[in-house]
């Protein structure tokens, strides 16, 4: 049994060919929109750097403000000035009841680049934990466990 076949005609050949796309003046509105919400939106972002970099120490003071509180209910008191941050991370001398591993796998930087600051007894309070901040000098700008 034969299958019947479409005769293709000359006025088939000739029938234009519809293609889907944008057209240029789509494109450049949609161009022109991004470049609106670039312009809104950028300047934004970009200015929260100092921002993000001071949010980013305050964790990481309160983080190792709970690994000192954790080293003193295990050891009746906080690591000395003199031992420092280190303490949390491997067994100072007189340490009795040290946790095993640690109290953090390791002491951070600050967002600049910086260690983090320890005073044991602090001057505004028990222990102080601070950053210097950007300028890297204890000064009015420094970030500290007492103004968080």
């Amino acid at each position: 049994m034969a299958i019947p076949c479409k005769n293709i005609t000359n006025s088939d050949m000739r029938r234009p060919v519809i293609q889907a796309g944008f057209t240029l003046i789509e494109v450049m509105v949609v161009v022109v929109i991004l470049g609106i919400l670039a312009a809104m939106i950028v300047p934004k972002i970009m200015g929260k750097p100092d921002e993000a970099r001071k949010t980013t120490a305050k964790s990481d003071i309160r983080t190792i403000e709970q690994a000192l509180e954790m080293y003193r209910l295990q050891n009746y008191t906080y690591p000395d000035t003199e031992q420092g941050l280190n303490a949390l991370v491997t067994k100072p001398e007189g340490a009795k009841n040290w946790q095993k591993g640690g109290y953090l796998k390791r002491v951070p930087k600050d967002p600049w680049g910086n260690n983090y600051k320890y005073l044991s007894p602090g001057v505004r309070s028990d222990i102080d934990i601070y950053s210097t901040g950007p300028d890297a000098q204890n000064q009015d700008d420094d970030i500290g466990n007492w103004n968080l």
